[in-house]
């Protein structure tokens, strides 16, 4: 089956995701458009103008219903951008879509300024002669907890004013990254030469064939290294735009910032990346393991991805995979299965890789309609995996959407993790119940190994390197790429152990990572899959009472801190304990691969 298409045109239309739900034509997002516009401008009206409950309902009402619509415009350009990122027309509209994002920004700037300026008994006083503001309490109140993170409001206007400057270094990588860069050429089975995707990288990087490993990984690498001061000065930008602004918020660094909106401790951060390094020796093990196997003198990166069972390459069509999927992910019940089938059915996919296409995956949730789910599907056991992790978010999404009001129906990143990775976990656990073949069963063991490797130990380590890099921003130390490379290159180090010989092109890696431009966020894989390893034990033992209390848990939006909603599941992030009990799981799985 085709996997790669020459033009999104030939892409079957039950596998492009349907974008009337959001918009039925460009004319009705041209009257949002302008309608938030116009609901901009009376907003700013209420500056200096709310001396009592109702006008302070009447503020948080409408901001409340523009924020709706804002959504509603911002996610069908950025949906349309991410379909062809050459595409100017799209572009335009996420320009325009920014540009009003700006206009909100700086009309309701005046706000928190004017609320963390009350004090607690005029607010209950205002929530008291109004009985509609009981619907924004809890959130008026959790805005006091940024009291001394908020500026005055003439300061707040210039923020917000600064808001697109200060976004311009993760904008400019992403055209860099998606639509700029172009690949070196490798040799196709017919001994031509062609340039190389994203989509084939993935493939190649896995090829039995370590000559076709090889050339495919300098030609990805290739244009990074030809990028890399332009990068390394995007990068740098970010970081220290980051650290520049928790500054000037008062934040006590860059990292408590990153951490302050989910309430999670500094100590959460940094116990995650201790207990991991001490317990780093089955990674360096599995290393040398790999090195063994593969019969090699010498262990280079391009060595790590390529499957340690040889001869069992799956071809697993999306249809195949999604069946696959609908069964292994039984044990959350019929419920949530009967959601998934709805997924198909109502094109909230889009599944081909298509020329200047966005790579990756991601699950954009849009509130009062639905999820919108990225795919680049290559039919392959990556790509099953990729789909079930996606739609982990699309389901939770789907339930904190249905059963939460707007306000808290949002939920944090941190605890979106948790609910992709549960469906990785009880897929890895199917298909290896379900398998007959020995050779298969070893293989799949080696997936999910290298599964844990990247989702944990790979996402700790470019967790450490945001920690280091903004501490010497804080600090006032140059940040170019000598230095990225000399951080990135000790920790792949320290990771990985010394059976690994790195060549000249990995200690670019960092060049090639878009999550660096959302500081402090790819811990939470790490998080989320020790969280994520506690409750799918849980559920294959078919207890009735934790099913419930788990889908709870993915009903529930941001209606509580994501530590305490974790609770509720039996996981508490604020001791080593989940992670060190994750790493005892690898450490076993380790063992048990080596005995094979």
């Amino acid at each position: 089956m085709t996997t790669t298409y020459k033009s999104r045109a030939d892409v079957p239309l039950e596998e492009k995701w349907n974008l009337e739900d959001l918009y039925v034509s460009l004319q009705k997002w041209e009257e949002d458009l302008q309608a938030i516009d116009k609901t901009a401008v009376e907003l700013k009206t209420f500056d200096g103008n709310i001396h009592n409950g109702t006008q302070l309902f009447q503020f948080l009402k409408k901001q409340e219903e523009l924020s709706f619509k804002f959504n509603h415009v911002f996610a069908y350009a950025m949906l349309k951008v991410d379909e062809d990122t050459r595409d100017t027309a799209s572009q335009s509209l996420i320009d325009r879509a920014r540009a009003l994002s700006v206009k909100v920004s700086s009309a309701t700037s005046f706000f928190m300024p004017f609320l963390l300026g009350l004090n607690e008994e005029t607010l209950k006083k205002y929530i008291a002669e109004e009985e509609g503001l009981a619907y924004f309490e809890e959130d008026l109140f959790e805005s006091f907890r940024y009291k001394k993170h908020v500026l005055s409001k003439e300061q707040e206007a210039i923020m917000s004013q600064l808001g697109e400057a200060l976004s311009a270094p993760a904008n400019t990588y992403g055209m860099i990254n998606n639509a700029d860069i172009k690949f070196g050429e490798v040799t196709n089975d017919k001994g031509e030469k062609i340039e190389l995707t994203r989509g084939m990288y993935s493939k190649r990087i896995e090829d039995e064939d370590r000559e076709k490993r090889r050339e495919a990984y300098r030609a990805y690498y290739k244009p990074y290294l030809q990028m890399k001061n332009s990068i390394a000065s995007t990068l740098s930008a970010a970081i220290k735009n980051n650290v520049t602004t928790s500054k000037i918020r008062h934040y006590p660094s860059a990292l408590e910032k990153g951490l302050f909106a989910d309430n999670v401790p500094k100590a959460v951060y940094e116990n995650v990346i201790q207990a991991t390094k001490e317990n780093i020796a089955p990674l360096h093990q599995y290393s040398q393991l790999r090195k063994e196997i593969l019969g090699l003198d010498e262990l280079r990166q391009y060595d790590m991805n390529v499957p340690l069972v040889s001869g069992v390459k799956q071809d697993i069509p999306f249809d195949k995979a999604y069946e696959v999927m609908l069964k292994a992910l039984a044990p959350l019940g019929e419920d949530y299965i009967h959601t998934l089938k709805d997924f198909k059915k109502s094109r909230y996919f889009d599944v081909r890789e298509t020329p200047g296409k966005r790579s990756g995956a991601y699950n954009l949730g849009v509130y009062g309609v639905h999820p919108f789910i990225l795919l680049n599907h290559q039919d392959d056991l990556d790509s099953l995996f990729t789909l079930v992790h996606e739609c982990g978010h699309g389901v939770h999404s789907k339930l904190s959407s249905q059963y939460q009001p707007q306000i808290t129906a949002r939920y944090s990143i941190f605890v979106a993790e948790v609910a992709s990775t549960v469906n990785e976990v009880l897929l890895i656990n199917y298909l290896l119940e379900n398998e007959k073949d020995e050779k298969m069963k070893r293989h799949l063991l080696n997936h999910f190994i290298d599964k844990f490797r990247g989702t944990f130990f790979t996402q700790v380590m470019f967790a450490e390197f945001e920690k280091l890099t903004h501490e010497k921003a804080e600090q006032g130390e140059p940040l170019n790429v000598e230095i990225f490379n000399a951080i990135y290159e000790t920790l792949l180090k320290e990771y990985y152990g010394e059976a690994i010989i790195l060549d000249e092109e990995v200690k670019y890696g960092w060049a090639r990572i878009p999550h660096f431009y959302r500081p402090f966020y790819v811990y939470k894989y790490a998080t989320g899959f020790a969280s994520a390893i506690h409750i799918a034990t849980n559920l294959l033992e078919g207890k009735e009472d934790f099913l419930h209390s788990y889908l709870e848990f993915l009903k529930s939006g941001s209606s509580d801190y994501p530590l305490e909603l974790l609770k509720k599941t039996g996981v508490d992030l604020t001791s080593q304990e989940p992670i060190k009990n994750s790493l005892v799981k690898f450490k076993e799985l380790i063992e048990e691969f080596a005995s094979l």
